[in-house]
């Protein structure tokens, strides 16, 4: 028996015994989620407010009765993050349209977890190292809102913040299974108390996919260990590994995914295969009106990754940060700093069904992106706040060509961006807010190592104003943000063809304009209501080429309701997602998507005390539309671009805590 089957047949015994026994869950009244208490997603809630621009936090609770296939099921009601799947895991992820035609792995936004940095040291970044379903809460803060954790980029930062011993105490089992032979099981156990605790999760799944040649396996482990050293000091250490095996279908044309969507591609066994390790640490050091804290880090990573050819490749990033944050009379401040630096062996094969051929490409990439931050608060009346900071960012870059010939390339970045807001409270429960800023973003080895000696693409940059206005009256509660970024030498890709990554030239000028928006309402303790809005408007100014185009990918408008029904005890909640008009598949505007509706329905009953069940349903009508096309130059209806949404599935499962 493998590790997998070991910890699913553990999993599953435990439930059994916890049915059979009834045992009574410590807080019985409260859904079996993988939290028993909200005091931290309530203490980054309190921090989100008294940010001027445009933020939210997305707790457990929120998509408990979810299957988490990906970061789409979590953020999928988080106003402003375009999250549009492709298959399995793979997702496009998208804020304010930060990196909106990478048509695989992710730029433009800083993701971590814990507050730790998962991009690599030239910012590129794998999401599929994030696992949801493993966290307490995740932090979105969009656009230069995110200066709190060192990001400077267009679309801003999530953080995913896992359980810790003190609030996650005893043992929680979950198991999902549902459409496409979809299995996972989870266990997790927390114990200890504010002066020493630990927490600890194991997770395994198994999903053919919902295409051809999709299948997906993992594991992963997440913990930490907190310890309070004394009244001033804390520390705690966190670990975690993923072990990621993926086929990849890929696109089609737009035929196939319209009529018959299972379609996948098999030629040369194309996969993305990760084996990762993370080990970091943060301490704190809390003097009440002041408090410092400071930390390091170490990631490594396999990457096995048959495309047109196979990229293997073997990444170590170390990072070090620190954070002080001051508390006064009416004003606060915070100064801040981060490092990272990394190494990576990369090398390409021919890809011979998926195996190593012959060695095409040998090179060695070291990369630094390190930044200094600052920000003070400050409130010459009560219901008002002044703020004002900046990020100064420095980049590098380099690759030592090994095969096919010697060359040597290099490149440095070095940017300054400065920010000012305010925030008007006229009541405690309604907040405005305003701000203007500035971003920079820097091209990884995917932009520049197109060639041996770089391509000179340089980095992108953006002058972003926002207004905006949150807050709750009775049972109603809103989050409204209107943003327009003018983007400088905005980083942009088209597909070569079927099998080659894409290539990346810098624009001239572009623009970034749009609606973020969230409103819910709760009139009753059975019946909640919540809805998003996403309007995009993205396109070319002035391009000698292309004119005032909009940029492909990202549609005008999003929309995405839901309906909760019921109680804790008993529940349901259908869903919805409408793209009026589809997008754009090519910069020159000749081919669109067309519009779609997926319509879905979750839900869940307390079965006993400290056991749940929930089930997942979606596209209940079996819409067949494209979800999500990879930029082009010129598109065609026969351009192997498209990936058709979700087809319907149903999957369900059992939570239980004790």
């Amino acid at each position: 028996m493998n590790i997998k089957s070991f910890l699913r047949a553990t999993s599953a015994c435990a439930l059994t015994v916890t049915l059979a026994q009834n045992v009574a869950a410590e807080e019985a009244a409260d859904p079996t989620i993988i939290v028993t208490g909200r005091a931290a997603s309530d203490e980054a809630e309190e921090r989100a407010t008294k940010t001027p621009g445009g933020t939210d936090i997305v707790s457990h609770e929120d998509y408990a009765d979810k299957t988490i296939v990906s970061l789409r099921d979590t953020l999928a009601f988080s106003p402003g993050v375009y999250t549009q799947p492709r298959f399995g895991q793979e997702v496009r992820i998208s804020i304010r349209g930060s990196g909106l035609s990478r048509g695989f792995h992710m730029r433009g936004l800083t993701l971590l977890q814990d507050g730790i940095p998962i991009n690599l040291a030239d910012d590129n970044g794998d999401f599929q190292e994030l696992e949801p379903i493993f966290f307490d809460h995740l932090e979105v803060y969009r656009g230069a809102n995110a200066l709190r954790f060192g990001s400077g980029s267009l679309g801003g930062a999530i953080n995913g913040v896992t359980p810790t011993g003190d609030n996650a105490k005893g043992l929680y089992l979950r198991g999902d299974v549902g459409s496409f032979n979809f299995d996972r099981g989870l266990a997790s156990y927390g114990a200890g108390d504010e002066n020493a605790n630990v927490w600890a999760a194991i997770s395994a799944d198994s999903h053919d996919g919902d295409r051809q040649h999709a299948r997906r396996d993992s594991i992963r482990f997440n913990g930490n260990v907190g310890l309070r050293i004394s009244d001033v000091i804390s520390t705690r250490f966190y670990g975690g590994a993923t072990t990621l095996d993926q086929e990849l279908p890929g696109a089609l044309n737009a035929a196939n995914a319209l009529n018959v969507p299972r379609t996948g591609n098999f030629v040369g066994d194309q996969a993305r295969d990760i084996n990762s390790i993370r080990i970091q640490n943060r301490t704190r050091f809390d003097w009440g009106q002041s408090r410092l804290d400071v930390g390091a880090f170490l990631n490594a990573k396999e990457l096995y990754h048959p495309i047109f050819q196979v990229v293997d490749q073997v990444s170590t990033d170390r990072g070090v940060f620190a954070r002080y944050d001051r508390e006064g009379e009416g004003w606060s401040l915070t100064l801040g700093g981060e490092s990272r630096w990394g190494t990576i062996d990369a090398k390409r094969f021919v890809n011979v069904n998926g195996k190593r051929g012959a060695l095409t490409f040998d090179a060695d990439q070291t990369a630094r992106t390190s930044n200094i931050y600052g920000e003070i608060r400050f409130s010459p009346v009560a219901q008002l706040t002044l703020v004002a900071g900046g990020i100064y960012a420095d980049g590098f870059r380099k690759q030592a060509q090994i095969v096919p010939t010697a060359v040597t390339a290099s490149a440095s970045f070095n940017a300054f961006s400065p920010k000012v807001g305010l925030l008007w409270e006229p009541t405690s429960d309604v907040k405005f807010f305003a701000n203007y800023s500035k971003s920079a973003e820097f091209p990884t080895f995917v932009e520049l190592a197109q060639i041996a000696a770089f391509v000179p693409v340089k980095a992108q940059t953006a002058w972003t104003g926002e207004i905006g206005t949150r807050g709750k009256a009775g049972w109603a509660s809103w989050d409204v943000a209107f943003y327009r970024a003018s983007v400088t030498r905005e980083m942009l890709q088209f597909t070569v063809g079927p099998d080659i990554p894409a290539s990346t030239f810098n624009a001239d000028k572009t623009r970034h304009q749009g609606v973020e928006a969230a409103f819910s309402a709760e009139p009753t303790d059975w019946l909640r209501f919540r809805q998003i809005w996403q309007y995009s408007d993205f396109r070319f100014v002035n391009d000698a080429q292309y004119g005032n185009n909009r940029l492909p990918v990202v549609p005008k408008h999003v929309l995405r309701s839901e309906v909760r029904i019921g109680s804790d005890d008993l529940h349901i909640a259908p869903n919805l997602e409408w793209v009026p008009q589809g997008a754009w598949a090519d910069y020159r505007n000749t081919t669109r998507t067309s519009s779609y509706t997926l319509l879905g329905i979750s839900g869940g009953a307390r079965v006993l005390d400290g056991v749940d069940l929930f089930v997942d349903a979606r596209n209940l009508t079996n819409e067949k539309a494209i979800g999500d096309v990879s930029a082009a130059i010129l598109a065609t209806p026969a351009s192997v671009i498209y990936y058709p949404v979700e087809r319907r599935a149903i999957y369900g499962g059992i939570r239980a805590r004790f």
